[in-house]
């Protein structure tokens, strides 16, 4: 069976170009070194069309079963089957060259559809696990937003979580998005990388990487990341290379995470952007209404409907729309109203940033300016303008650029807890007696009365409406200016301030 299961992913190579038939022969070689086999006999059946996932499972039970692999666990059985694919591998210098020539010939979106393609193919991107991530659009006042309850980033084994914690600390890679990863194999604390490949891209005249999430929160869902481990910083140079990289990848939208605590993003050591061929809910919403800072009329500025306080630019030259997003970056950072419980900074700590998002429609270029405040109290320790504790239910996480552009990423926990709640509504359980669903009750008492009648049939459906809407009070928490009348009068004072 072992023998079977070596020739179908050799032919998995083949069928999808990762080798070629010259490669048959030393791929085989190279899985037989890895399961410590000495001998082998080539089935005569030929395979095609294979599915990836069962074919490493037979792989790795036998390598557990064989003593090759010594934890059963999901973190070594990872790390196990990433060896494995890496056999089936090209060098990088091997797949940079083959992007940038497609890139050359084809154009840009040629170059990423192929990258993207061996990304999966490759295993680095768990296709299987992807689909398996349950997602929904739920309808809002601002249109239709996306949500996802992401169950591809697998939980680890209480095995892998001690052994982690006994592991030594090791400082290479210096972090998840540093160069080093490229081939890394990987150890209990840190995934595999052996069938990764970055693509080097010039970036304002400094060395960047390229690659896609191993977690593919929406479609080519892409990561920008400087070559050197440097914090990230919102400034007038974030500006310049977020047009840069739409300019040389213009089918692709990229943003970034704000760069403090709180309202930016998980890892704020390493300066990078997100980006990917995706329009978000965001991106559809329109300018509700239109204002102009003086010296740059040529640039269409607004205020976009969407419950976070964004500003939208919009015009033919870059250097146009950086400029005046330089001065409302400027204008933000040092911006104090009492009234609107907005300040630049307490006890020398800074409070005021900004997420921005560039892309390309039409012949125009646009980039949405979404202003943030990590300030805290006593009575919201986790952030003023962060999900309040009533949310926590649903969503405790920070706002980062994702969820900013109206796609909620939600904890894998929900799916059970939704599944144990809709029984409970549909058959009339005490949903406080279960100590799984109980935190849900109140917000399952506040929305019920709005329906008529919970079946097996509508239930979910009902979750997942009612959850879009907790996504979009999560959002309008974030929101540094409310969409009441005195939050958008005080979200005028600040527009008015950069004509002062």
């Amino acid at each position: 069976m072992v023998y079977e299961a070596i020739k179908k992913l050799v032919c998995y190579g083949l069928e999808n170009h990762l080798i070629s038939e010259e490669d048959r022969i030393f791929t085989t070689n190279r899985l037989l070194e890895v399961l410590k086999l000495e001998e082998y006999e080539e089935p005569q059946e030929e395979y095609k069309n294979i599915e990836l996932e069962p074919v490493l499972k037979e792989l790795l039970d036998y390598a557990y079963e064989t003593g090759v692999l010594e934890e059963n666990g999901v973190v070594y059985r990872d790390l196990f089957d990433t060896k494995l694919m890496a056999q089936l591998m090209p060098r990088p210098s091997e797949v940079i060259e083959k992007f940038w020539d497609i890139y050359h010939n084809k154009g840009a979106k040629a170059a990423t559809d192929w990258y993207y393609k061996l990304s999966q193919d490759s295993d680095y991107i768990r296709r299987y696990r992807i689909a398996r991530d349950v997602k929904w659009k739920a309808e809002t006042e601002y249109g239709e937003i996306d949500i996802t309850i992401n169950l591809s980033k697998p939980e680890k084994d209480p095995k892998a979580i001690a052994a982690a914690k006994n592991a030594k600390q090791s400082g290479y890679p210096k972090c998840l998005l540093c160069m080093e990863n490229e081939g890394y194999a990987g150890r209990i604390n840190h995934p595999a990388r052996q069938n990764h490949r970055i693509i080097p891209v010039t970036i304002q005249g400094s060395k960047w990487g390229f690659q896609y999430s191993p977690y593919v929160y929406y479609n080519e869902h892409c990561i920008v990341f400087n070559s050197k481990h440097i914090p990230m910083k919102i400034e007038h140079g974030t500006f310049c290379k977020l047009f840069d990289f739409v300019k040389q990848f213009p089918h692709y939208i990229v943003g970034s995470n704000a760069d403090l605590p709180i309202v930016g993003g998980s890892i704020l050591s390493h300066d990078h952007f997100q980006g990917g061929s995706y329009e978000f809910a965001m991106a559809k919403t329109p300018v509700e209404r239109e204002f102009n800072v003086k010296g740059f009329e040529d640039i269409q500025a607004g205020i976009v409907k969407w419950p976070m306080s964004v500003i939208r630019l919009s015009g033919e030259d870059t250097e146009r729309i950086i400029a005046l997003a330089d001065v409302i970056l400027n204008a933000w950072r040092g911006y104090t109203d009492e009234a609107a419980f907005i300040f630049a900074e307490t006890d020398g700590e800074p409070h005021n940033t900004i997420t921005p998002i560039a892309r390309k429609r039409g012949d125009k270029y646009e980039l949405d300016l979404v202003l943030r405040n990590n300030i805290t109290t006593t009575e919201h320790p986790l952030g003023v303008y962060h999900p309040h504790a009533e949310l926590h239910h649903i969503k405790k996480e920070n706002i980062g650029l994702i969820e900013v552009m109206g796609l909620a990423v939600l904890p894998a926990r929900l799916k059970g807890e939704m599944e144990t709640l809709a029984d409970a509504m549909v058959n009339g359980k005490d949903i406080r007696a279960d100590e799984t669903i109980e935190k849900h009750a109140d917000w399952v008492e506040e929305f019920l009365p709005k329906y008529d009648k919970v079946t097996k049939e509508n239930v979910m459906e009902i979750l997942h409406k009612e959850i879009g809407l907790v996504f979009s009070k999560v959002l309008e928490h974030a929101g540094v200016y409310k969409r009441t009348e005195e939050g958008q009068k005080a979200f005028d004072r600040f527009i008015d301030s950069l004509n002062a």
